[in-house]
């Protein structure tokens, strides 16, 4: 499932599109349940054909491209969306395609048909997403707006991490990852954190998201995630929790284990994250 690596991944997989035109945007023929893809084809073209791209960017879990004059098409692959430059993992999925000007093509595949294709004005994109629903990017927030906005929660800190109105970009699989790198135990309420575990945490999180860019995503057993040229990526071959039930944790060697918070699956080493015992009370 795309989070925020595979999406930035997917992002600087089409940067070389920058200054093309786009010759046609077209809606493929999918016999697969429909995506959401507005406005409506003809409207879609009328407003980017012709137009060059002026930049490709990223807003939280989702990839932006930016057309000359403002409009900016948004890519959200949510849970099986590929963003690509090569020729898509099958044709039966293929869900959108922008043609450019040097005979190259973007293609938006979804396996699932879960995520979607919208254009956007300038006033659209900011009245959809500065409206407080998207928080400041993970690779973007200091440490300071990082702990402020998250340690007044009385929530569990993976279900908090996962909030995409408080941090945007951290999704399941990287939020275990970097609580086993901050040792802290995913249960803990964000109240409980003291200003030191909040400083490792950050720290954590961003060499955990930087990292899995570095070696582009994580292709899972699935096999659904794959960069813009159709090939695997690689940081799955470095998780230290995710995905690992009942294997030893490669710090302590204790079993990982899984258990469920907010319908989602969380691993996680019982030695090295070990939550904080209580203290006696004194009688």
């Amino acid at each position: 499932m795309p989070e925020l690596p595979e999406v930035e991944t997917m992002r600087r997989g089409i940067l070389s599109i920058v200054g093309r035109r786009i010759r046609e945007a077209e809606r493929m023929s999918c016999p697969r349940k429909p995506i959401e893809v507005s406005p409506k084809p003809a409207a879609f073209r009328k407003r980017t054909v012709g137009r060059k791209v002026s930049a490709v960017d990223r807003l939280g879990k989702r990839v932006v491209i930016r057309l000359e004059g403002g409009d900016s098409i948004i890519l959200e692959p949510r849970m099986t969306g590929l963003v690509l430059l090569a020729d898509p993992p099958t044709t039966e999925h293929l869900r959108f395609r922008l043609t450019l000007d040097d005979g190259r093509s973007v293609y938006y595949w979804d396996r699932r048909g879960l995520g979607s294709v919208r254009l956007f004005s300038e006033k659209e994109l900011a009245a959809r997403y500065d409206d407080g629903t998207l928080g400041p990017d993970a690779l973007a927030i200091d440490l300071d707006n990082f702990s402020g906005r998250l340690k007044p929660s009385r929530r569990a800190i993976k279900v908090a991490l996962l909030d995409q109105r408080t941090v945007a970009g951290i999704g399941n699989l990287y939020a275990s990852e970097m609580l086993h790198a901050s040792a802290i135990d995913p249960r803990r309420r964000c109240t409980s954190l003291k200003a030191d575990e909040w400083e490792r945490l950050y720290a954590a999180m961003r060499d955990v998201l930087l990292t899995a860019v570095k070696y582009e995503g994580s292709t899972l057993s699935d096999g659904t995630y794959r960069n813009a040229l159709n090939k695997a990526g690689g940081y799955q071959n470095h998780h230290q929790v995710y995905d690992r039930a009942d294997k030893p944790c490669g710090t302590c060697t204790t079993p990982i284990l899984r258990i469920v918070q907010a319908q989602r699956a969380t691993f996680y080493c019982p030695t090295c994250q070990a939550a904080k015992r209580r203290a006696k009370s004194k009688r």
